[in-house]
């Protein structure tokens, strides 16, 4: 995972999100997967193969800037702990 982003306007009933990961393909690329939608939804999905680990993370990192600067805000990352685990 790489980071998961939302913004909230309850003055416009707005409550979106924005989640990126990046991951190896199968061929030896590297995949940026971007999921976007109303919080709640399942969203839609695109993805973007890169040939490097080095070149998706450089295009996650111009996303976070431009979801940044339109009012997103970055969350802490959360662990998947089964349920009873954890602090």
């Amino acid at each position: 995972m790489w980071g998961h982003f939302e913004r909230h306007v309850p003055a416009d009933n707005m409550a979106r999100f924005y989640h990126l990961e990046i991951q190896p393909t199968l061929f030896g690329d590297w995949s940026l997967r971007r999921s976007w939608g109303r919080i709640g939804t399942r969203g839609r999905d695109r993805y973007e193969v890169f040939a490097t680990a080095a070149e998706a993370l450089a295009a996650a990192r111009r996303l976070e800037v431009l979801k940044c600067r339109r009012g997103y805000v970055r969350l802490p990352e959360q662990l998947d702990l089964p349920l009873g685990q954890g602090a």
